[in-house]
């Protein structure tokens, strides 16, 4: 459900050009390192209703109205973002702001970030980043990124996000190869189910101790419940999900916001 206090904004010419090539990039396929189109509920359109509530729940409403804190422009590519078919990929907004805190919290100076979509999780954590902070942002579509990266230009911070439009794991591969293992702080992980394991494995060699990598829909609309034996992502996430319980190297938390989000700390 809409959130009633919520007014659109222009939309930037720029945006506009790259809401129209989404279409196409959807067509294409997402498969390593990006989100593929989700069969759950996300919530509403807006990107701030918790899915695990019933619609229009007020006391998740009261929870929004007194909690949520959003920055103009955040707001801003938030609302273009709830106007696309596949807006139900967008991190929650209460998710981001949890994330964005727990950046602050550990005065983290690198992310990764593994799925962007239209990079509305990545101007999150690149807002409270330090100036000489970065986010490495992983992806492989560069067409859904477009609709975000004039709103990263216009907060002014576009200098703290590097971009690879490539295969995450290539990407990870290539960061630990370069000598930064056990360098980074945060690590987000929302892109194809199927290779959440490692995603996993990699940023925990990336992370230091210390450090967190939040794994999101850990509970992918309940369906952890009872997977399929043909449901790959749902298998994948439970496997995750319970070798994360048994997993010593790390403390964790799973949280019902959103679709499930799992924070794991490094030890």
């Amino acid at each position: 459900k809409a959130l009633p206090h919520l007014t659109r904004k222009i939309v930037p010419k720029e945006v506009a050009v790259g809401t129209a090539m989404l279409g196409v990039a959807f067509a294409t396929g997402m498969l390593a390192g990006k989100r593929r189109p989700p069969a759950r509920t996300r919530g509403g359109g807006e990107g701030c209703t918790l899915p695990l509530s019933p619609p229009g729940n007020p006391l998740w409403q009261y929870i929004l109205d007194h909690s949520l804190r959003e920055h103009p422009i955040l707001k801003k590519l938030r609302l273009i973002t709830a106007d696309h078919p596949w807006s139900k990929m967008m991190v929650s907004c209460d998710q981001a702001q949890l994330m964005a805190n727990l950046v602050k919290l550990i005065k983290a100076k690198k992310v990764i970030e593994i799925g962007v979509f239209t990079g509305y999780n990545t101007l999150n954590m690149a807002l409270v980043l330090p100036d000489n902070g970065r986010v490495i942002a992983c992806d492989i579509n560069e067409d859904y990124v477009k609709i975000g990266k004039p709103l990263w230009k216009e907060a002014g911070v576009e200098h703290k996000i590097d971009l690879r439009i490539k295969p995450a794991i290539q990407t990870l591969d290539e960061l630990l190869a370069s000598g930064e293992a056990e360098t980074f702080d945060f690590a987000f992980i929302d892109a194809d189910k199927e290779s959440y394991n490692e995603y996993y494995e990699k940023c925990l060699r990336l992370i230091k101790k210390g450090g967190i990598i939040a794994i999101d829909n850990v509970l992918w609309s309940g369906r952890v419940l009872k997977p399929r034996k043909d449901d790959l992502a749902t298998q994948s996430i439970h496997h995750l999900n319970e070798k994360l319980h048994r997993d010593a190297r790390v403390n964790i938390s799973m949280l019902p916001m959103g679709d499930g989000v799992t924070l794991a700390f490094k030890l």
